[in-house]
């Protein structure tokens, strides 16, 4: 049977295709991290009632119908005429919380009309003033977090080159009126502490660091005055070679030891890859890839569907593992 991601290679235009799919270097990262998902055996628990399963949790306190999330990406507008638009109507409708990417192809007001609950991506830019922009615009529009991405002081070299070509009109909306050639716009690579304490104060929101791989760092993006981590390595795109988030995340767990919600992203394809986060300790998994195949293949239904699936499998799989909702899980599911 042809996957998802085959469909939406058939309708997308190939360079476009190849932006969305490239990991960085020689993509090392990219295709072991799916892979670190299924190594993780299951040790499944028996003569528990499971005559009632919910997927129903909570993220930083909003109510969400399921652990999975629709993680940031950059530039809907390539995939689908309707573009982050399609993709908030889809995530609402699954009852999903959608991190709306700073790179969006379209207004964050325009988003968060279409949008169940929504986070905001940032980038710490050269010029930090746009980022600031951006966070008070989010916060404006009624965003409830800021996910502040850490990996990326610059960004990595793909197989693939640069961004395919955009329409004469800049397409990364935040950015609209300024010159793409201006190195101001590119990201900082003195990115700090200090960033994520200003980027909560002016905002007023919670603020999530993103790709977060150790222990020690993610205490320090705590102690910085992050509210939350993301277990990431940014879709195997930035440093190639790096832990997968599936090998890492046992650790942050541990070393953020309840201060806060931990997430994780990075090759969550299945049910059962979402049951392993949750029993590893984070509170919900963020995907990318799979909402942007569909986004491509059928808008915002298709968005809904993906994520309709990818909840009943987790549903199954929770069932299945012995356990009646996400809090159910623990660590003792998991041989590590």
């Amino acid at each position: 049977m042809e996957t998802l991601e085959e469909r939406a290679r058939a309708v997308l235009p190939p360079e476009v295709f190849a932006y969305y799919a490239a990991g960085a270097g020689e993509q090392r990262t990219l295709v072991a991290q799916t892979a670190a998902w299924d190594d993780l055996l299951l040790r499944p628990r028996v003569l528990r009632d499971v005559s009632t399963v919910t997927t129903a949790t909570t993220v930083l306190g909003t109510p969400v119908a399921s652990p999975v999330l629709v993680a940031p990406a950059a530039l809907h507008g390539l995939a689908h005429a309707d573009g982050e638009l399609a993709t908030a109507t889809g995530a609402r409708d699954a009852g999903s919380l959608f991190v709306v990417s700073m790179r969006a192809s379209r207004p964050l007001e325009q988003i968060a009309a279409a949008a169940g609950p929504w986070w905001q991506q940032l980038y710490v830019l050269r010029d930090r003033g746009i980022s600031d922009e951006v966070a008070r615009r989010a916060a404006d529009a009624g965003a409830s977090a800021l996910v502040v991405t850490v990996d990326v002081p610059f960004v990595a070299n793909k197989p693939t080159g640069p961004l395919p070509p955009l329409p004469r009109e800049a397409i990364v909306e935040a950015l609209q009126g300024r010159d793409p050639a201006d190195e101001r716009l590119q990201q900082a690579p003195d990115l700090g502490a200090a960033d994520l304490a200003r980027l909560k104060e002016i905002s007023g929101l919670p603020v999530v660091a993103k790709g977060v791989l150790r222990g020690d760092e993610a205490l320090r993006c705590l102690d910085a005055g992050a509210d939350a981590v993301i277990v990431s390595t940014h879709g195997g795109r930035q440093l190639d070679g790096v832990v997968p988030s599936a090998v890492a995340l046992p650790e942050v767990v541990d070393a953020v030891a309840g201060r806060a919600e931990v997430y994780v992203d990075g090759g969550v394809r299945t049910g059962g890859h979402v049951l392993r986060a949750l029993a590893l300790g984070a509170r919900a998994v963020l995907v990318a890839r799979p909402v942007l195949w569909a986004l491509a293949v059928d808008g915002a239904d298709g968005v809904r569907d993906v994520l309709d699936g990818l909840t009943a499998d987790t549903r199954d799989a929770l069932g299945l593992a012995g356990c009646s909702s996400p809090g159910d899980t623990g660590r003792d599911l998991v041989r590590i």
